[in-house]
């Protein structure tokens, strides 16, 4: 099953190095987070990351952080509302200008909310197009058999069990 549909824009992804890359992610995801409301990561896996310069939590903690802050900061300069808020102050899911993804010149990474607070982030190759189908695929799936898994304790880490 191929979960990122994502077309790329203009050329096509470089294949990752051998034996890097799973077939699932058809060589353009490289990372996939999931986090609570609270911004505990509940799942977190890779397939392409070439240099690996934090252990994991450290990892989690800044993009974690770095979400709170890219949705603060949104929602302050959102020319539609008149009420800002306060620049820092926690958001509830909803509230505030939609931040969907942002582009550098080595990654892409695509970011959805549920109204619940669950937080789903990829990272892929920089020309994938919009993938929030896809986010909304992968959230549809977190709640089909994380969710409503009566052996699931909520705000526990998901295990990632991988078929061969």
């Amino acid at each position: 099953m191929q979960f990122f549909s994502g077309s790329v824009d203009s050329t096509p992804s470089p294949a990752a190095p051998p034996g890097t890359a799973s077939g699932l992610s058809g060589n353009n995801a490289n990372m996939l987070y999931i986090f609570n409301r609270n911004g505990v990561c509940l799942l977190y896996h890779e397939w392409h990351r070439p240099l690996r310069t934090l252990d994991a939590q450290q990892d989690q903690k800044l993009m974690f952080g770095l979400l709170f802050s890219l949705r603060s900061f949104t929602a302050k300069m959102d020319p539609t509302s008149l009420d800002k808020g306060n620049l820092g102050v926690p958001l509830l899911p909803g509230q505030g200008c939609s931040f969907h993804s942002f582009r550098t010149n080595t990654y892409k990474l695509s970011f959805m909310e549920s109204p619940s607070g669950i937080k789903i982030i990829l990272v892929t190759h920089p020309k994938i197009s919009d993938l929030r189908d896809s986010l909304r695929h992968i959230y549809n799936i977190y709640v089909e058999y994380v969710v409503k898994n009566p052996l699931y304790i909520p705000g526990s880490p998901i295990k990632y069990v991988r078929k061969h």
